[in-house]
C-alpha cells in the first residue's frame, strides 16, 4: 500500500450551530480516483477546499506531501491581470510543463484562447478554469462539479482525459454516469463524518443502503437495551442501587446516545401541483425553420407532442437546443413553417441560468411572491416554513437572503417554486445542475409520474435514460447543421438507434456493390463471402498511411519540444499544434477503419 500524498484526519469545522464537519477524513494515494458524495450542504466543497489549503480546519490533522503539486478547480475563477484566456490557463503551468497542453485542452473545451476573460459567460469561465488545472498534470486534482455547463461531447471527452490521467483525483459531481466511468473509490460525507468504499460509484448506493440499515438496526437494539435497563431500575431490588451506580451511569450514557443520534438527512418530499388537463395535442410543429445570418439552426423540422409525453433535447453547446425549445413553446417565431399550441396550457419553466433569483430576496418572499406567509399548493393553503421543510430548508432560513445559499440550495429553491405552481407543461432547462443525488432521484420520480407533458434540456445521460420517452438530437452530433431527429426512448436508446442506422447503411452499401467475377460463388455450391477489392486495398494500404501519419506527428512533436519555440515564434507553435491535432484525428480515423476491416476479415475467414 503506497503512502498517502494527502491526508485529512479527524477534521472539525463549524460556522456556528451544528458542526459542518465533525471527524471527517480523506486519504489520497497516488493514482486514486475518488468521488466525494453527500447531500447538498453536507460539506463536500468545504472538505475539498481544506484539502486544497484554501480553508483552514478548526481542528484535525492535515498532511500534504511536500513535493506533491495540487490543483483545485475554482467555481468562480479570478481573471484579474490576464488579457486572454490563453494567458490565464498558461499561468497554471509549472517549470517543465508542456505549454502545448494548454492549446490542446482549450481547443477540446471549445475555446480559442484569444477570448477576453471579462466577456466570458459562466460556462466559458468554468471551461477556462478546467484547462488551467488540467494542463500541468498535477499530482492531485481536486474538481468540484467539473461537468457543469459542459455539453455531452465535451463531458465524454473529459471522461477519457480523467480515466487516463496519472494525477490522483478527487471529484464532486451530480452526474451518475460520469462518476461511474471515472471513479475507482467513493468517500461518503454524511452528518459531518466520512466513510470510504474502495469501489467506484456504481457500487455506492447499494453500500449506502446497507450502512443505513445496519445503523437503524443498532438504534433499535439500543432502544430495547434502554427499555430493559429502565425496567430493572423500576422493579429491581432497592438495596442493590448503591452497588449498581455504574449500571445507572451506563443507562444515562445509552439514553444520551439514543437521543443524540441524528439519522440521515431527510429526503425531499414533493409532487408537482396539478393543473387543468391540457388538450390531447400539446404542440404541433410543421416544417419549422430558423437561421441566424447564414447559419441554419433548425432546418425543416416537424413534431407532434401529445399529453403525457416526456421529451429530451440533447446536443452540443451552440447547436440550437434553446432556440428550438423557445420555438416549440411559442416564445420565438420560426422563419417558416407553423407552430400550433394546444388548449388549456399552463406552463412552468425552470431556467438553467437562475435568472429570476434576486440575491437580496428572502426564501419566504421568493416562494410566496411577497404575498405574506402562505402559498397555495394543489389548492391547499400552506405555511411557507412547512413547505420549505419538504425541500430540506430549515424554518430559520425563511428570512435568509438568497445570496447566502449554495448552488445546490438555489436549484432546490427554484424547484420548490415551480412545483408549487399549477402546470400541465413543464419546461426544464438543465434541471440537474447542482442537485445532489437524492434530490435528483426525487426529480426523476416527479418527471416520470407527472400527468402532464415535460420537455427538458439536459446533458445528464442517466437522468435522460430514466425519464424521457423520446429524444431530439442533431442529425450530425459533432457538427450540427440544423437538422434534428426525434428518436424513441432515452439517450442510450438514441445511441443504439444511431448505431443501427449506420450499420444498416453499411449493409445496404455493401449489398449494392457489384461482386467481381472472381468473387462470384460457384453455381453448384456455397462459398464464404470475401472482402471487396476496395476493402482489401484499404486493409493493405492503411498501415503504411498510419506509419506516415505517426512519422509526421513525431516530427512536429520534436519541433515543439523546443522550450523557446513559443516565445520565439508563437505563430509557428500554433500552426504546428493545429497540424498535429489534424494528423492525430486522421490517425485515429485510420486506426478505427483498419480495426473494423481486420475484424471483418477474421470473421469472414471463420
Amino acid at each position: 500500500m503506497a503512502p498517502p500524498i494527502l491526508k485529512l484526519d479527524d477534521i472539525f469545522l463549524s460556522f456556528g450551530g451544528a458542526p459542518l464537519l465533525a471527524g471527517a477524513s480523506l486519504q489520497i494515494e497516488p493514482g486514486d480516483k475518488i468521488c466525494l458524495v453527500g447531500r447538498n450542504g453536507s460539506g463536500k466543497s468545504t472538505l475539498l477546499k481544506i484539502a486544497a489549503g484554501l480553508v483552514e480546519a478548526q481542528s484535525g490533522e492535515v498532511f500534504r506531501h511536500p513535493s506533491s503539486t495540487v490543483r483545485y478547480l475554482e467555481q468562480a475563477p479570478d481573471f484579474a491581470g490576464f488579457n486572454t484566456v490563453q494567458a490565464y490557463a498558461e499561468a497554471g503551468l509549472g517549470p517543465g510543463d508542456d505549454p502545448y497542453r494548454v492549446t490542446y485542452l482549450l481547443s477540446h473545451l471549445g475555446l480559442t484562447g484569444e477570448e477576453d476573460p471579462s466577456t466570458l459567460s459562466g460556462g466559458e469561465s468554468r471551461r477556462a478554469a478546467l484547462a488551467r488545472v488540467l494542463a500541468p498534470e498535477p499530482d492531485i486534482l481536486l474538481l468540484d462539479e467539473p461537468t457543469n455547463h459542459l455539453d455531452l461531447p465535451t463531458i465524454e471527452w473529459l471522461e477519457g482525459e480523467l480515466q487516463k490521467t496519472r494525477s490522483a483525483l478527487v471529484l464532486i459531481s451530480h452526474d451518475r454516469r460520469f462518476l461511474e466511468k471515472v471513479s475507482t473509490a467513493t468517500v461518503w460525507l454524511d452528518r459531518g463524518t466520512s466513510r470510504r468504499l474502495d469501489r467506484g460509484f456504481s457500487h455506492f448506493e447499494a453500500w449506502r443502503d446497507q450502512v443505513l440499515e445496519a445503523e437503524e438496526l443498532e438504534q433499535h437494539k439500543l432502544g430495547k437495551a434502554i427499555e430493559r435497563e429502565e425496567h430493572w431500575l423500576r422493579y429491581g431490588v432497592t438495596a442493590r442501587r448503591k452497588r449498581n451506580m455504574r449500571r445507572l451511569g451506563e443507562l444515562q450514557t445509552m439514553r444520551s446516545q439514543y437521543r443524540g443520534h441524528k439519522g440521515p438527512q431527510g429526503t425531499v418530499q414533493a409532487t408537482a401541483s396539478d393543473a387543468q388537463e391540457s388538450g390531447k395535442l400539446v404542440i404541433e410543429a410543421d416544417k419549422i425553420t430558423k437561421s441566424f445570418g447564414d447559419r441554419p439552426i433548425v432546418t425543416p423540422f416537424s413534431i407532434r407532442v401529445h399529453r403525457g409525453d416526456c421529451i429530451g433535447l440533447v446536443g452540443p453547446n451552440g447547436a440550437g437546443k434553446t432556440t428550438l425549445l423557445k420555438m416549440l413553446t411559442g416564445q420565438l417565431s420560426p422563419d417558416s413553417g407553423t407552430i400550433k399550441l394546444g388548449t388549456n396550457l399552463e406552463i412552468a419553466t425552470l431556467d438553467q441560468k437562475r435568472e429570476d433569483l434576486d440575491p437580496e430576496d428572502t426564501l419566504a418572499n421568493y416562494l410566496t411572491d411577497g404575498r405574506g406567509e402562505n402559498l397555495l399548493v394543489n389548492g391547499e393553503q400552506r405555511h411557507v416554513t412547512g413547505y420549505m421543510k419538504e425541500f430540506l430548508f430549515q424554518p430559520e432560513q425563511a428570512r435568509t437572503p438568497i445570496r447566502s445559499l449554495s448552488g445546490g440550495e438555489r436549484a432546490r429553491l427554484m424547484l420548490a417554486r415551480i412545483l408549487s405552481r399549477p402546470a400541465n407543461l413543464l419546461i426544464l432547462d438543465e434541471p440537474t445542475n447542482d442537485l445532489d443525488i437524492e434530490t435528483l432521484d426525487l426529480l426523476q420520480e416527479i418527471v416520470a409520474g407527472f400527468p402532464g407533458t415535460v420537455i427538458l434540456v439536459s446533458h445528464d445521460r442517466d437522468f435522460l435514460d430514466r425519464t424521457v420517452t423520446s429524444t431530439i438530437a442533431p442529425a450530425v452530433p459533432h457538427a450540427p447543421d440544423g437538422r434534428w431527429i426525434e428518436y424513441a426512448g432515452g439517450y442510450s436508446d438514441m445511441l443504439a438507434q444511431r448505431k443501427g442506422a449506420i450499420d444498416e447503411r453499411k449493409r445496404a452499401e455493401k449489398a449494392t456493390e457489384k461482386p467481381k467475377p472472381q468473387e462470384a460463388a460457384p453455381s453448384g455450391g456455397s462459398s464464404k463471402s470475401k472482402l471487396s477489392f476496395k476493402q482489401k486495398f484499404a486493409l493493405d494500404n492503411l498501415p503504411k498511411e498510419m506509419a506516415k501519419a505517426e512519422a509526421e506527428i513525431a516530427k512536429r512533436e520534436q519541433a515543439m519540444a523546443d522550450p523557446n519555440l513559443f516565445t520565439r515564434d508563437a505563430a509557428a507553435f500554433n500552426r504546428l499544434a493545429s497540424e498535429m491535432e489534424k494528423l492525430r484525428a486522421s490517425l485515429t480515423k485510420m486506426e478505427e477503419e483498419w480495426l473494423e476491416l481486420e475484424m471483418l476479415r477474421e470473421e469472414l475467414e471463420g
